[in-house]
């Protein structure tokens, strides 16, 4: 079996093998995409507080898409003595790691635009000569940030939107979020620009501020997120907002069961799959193996992301097991 059809053990379904090409596919392009308009806003950014705070806000944005292709190469390793329940977490980490950086940078980025703002630093922006004419900078700079953000808002931005729940992949899902949100830092870049051209000098910081403050908003929620999975909280949808529907769909099919009085589940993610302890109390105290092995296959057919199960028989259900009501 190719291993770019599975996680771990997890065969992929066809629909999540040709997601999970196409989000590699995209995670390049915006690597690429991005690298570029690093590069031209560079030649741009100026005296400007606002455009130096977007170029680094570019420059962070490249972590998610990093973190995706190298936790992906640990999350295709099948589970070993050493690490029984594969390397999955690779994601929730590299998810961890982009939110760290993202809090960090921004908090400093925010220091230095309030700094700037009490001790009233002046930006100036001049002129260049362009094909024989004298151009204010300004403009450049409102040009280049309106051309770099169609990427983003219209591009790899929704398609991987669209990615993330096929792929239950919570990483993907914050790189789209952040993209999307992009143009909150094109207009707040380009006010400053125009701040400065029009005299008032305070709308350059401020709008560096802006930014610095949507850099760690995007740190805290996606570190926030990490953290929380990483300790094994009952598993939840991509988007984090609900609890996975899944675990009440694991419990309706055990209490389907004619031997099976009453069931509960404990559901773990993984990163991008999950782990289910489903505990069952059975109308008989002998249970048949050939039962509990069914019952184990029946849930992992449920969907694609169960890659282990364990059904245990017990005379009471545990507190804190989701009853699945």
């Amino acid at each position: 079996m190719n291993v770019t059809h599975e996680f771990g053990r997890t065969d992929l379904p066809d629909e999540q093998a040709r997601a999970l090409r196409r989000a590699v596919k995209w995670e390049w392009f915006t690597i690429a995409y991005t690298s570029i308009t690093i590069a031209v806003i560079a030649l741009v950014v100026g005296n400007s507080q606002a455009m130096r705070t977007a170029w680094i806000e570019d420059m962070l944005s490249l972590i998610p898409q990093i973190a995706f292709l190298v936790a992906l190469i640990f999350v295709r390793r099948r589970p070993t003595r050493t690490h029984p329940y594969g390397l999955h977490r690779a994601m929730g980490i590299g998810h961890l790691v982009a939110g760290v950086a993202l809090a960090a940078v921004g908090l400093n980025l925010a220091r230095e635009s309030i700094v700037g703002l009490v001790t009233g630093e002046h930006p100036t922006i001049g002129t260049v000569q362009l094909f024989g004419q004298t151009v204010w900078l300004g403009w450049l700079m409102i040009a280049v940030m309106a051309v770099v953000i169609v990427g983003p808002i219209f591009f790899y931005g929704p398609a991987k939107a669209k990615l993330a729940p096929v792929l239950h992949n919570k990483l993907l899902y914050a790189d789209a979020d952040m993209a999307k949100a992009d143009w909150q830092t094109t207009v707040a870049s380009i006010v400053g620009v125009l701040g400065v051209g029009l005299g008032v000098w305070w709308l350059d910081g401020a709008a560096a501020l802006f930014i610095s403050l949507g850099i760690i908003w995007d740190g805290f929620t996606n570190t926030k997120t990490a953290v929380i999975d990483l300790m094994d909280q009952r598993a939840r949808t991509h988007d984090s907002r609900s609890p996975d529907p899944l675990a009440r769909e694991i419990v309706s099919y055990l209490r389907s069961r004619p031997w099976v009085a009453d069931a509960a589940v404990r559901v773990r993610d993984q990163g991008q799959v999950f782990h289910v302890e489903a505990f069952v109390v059975p109308h008989r105290s002998k249970v048949a193996l050939a039962r509990l092995s069914e019952a184990s296959e029946g849930i992992a057919d449920l969907d694609w992301k169960v890659q282990d199960v364990v059904v245990s028989p017990v005379e009471k259900l545990p507190d804190e097991a989701d009853p699945g009501r």
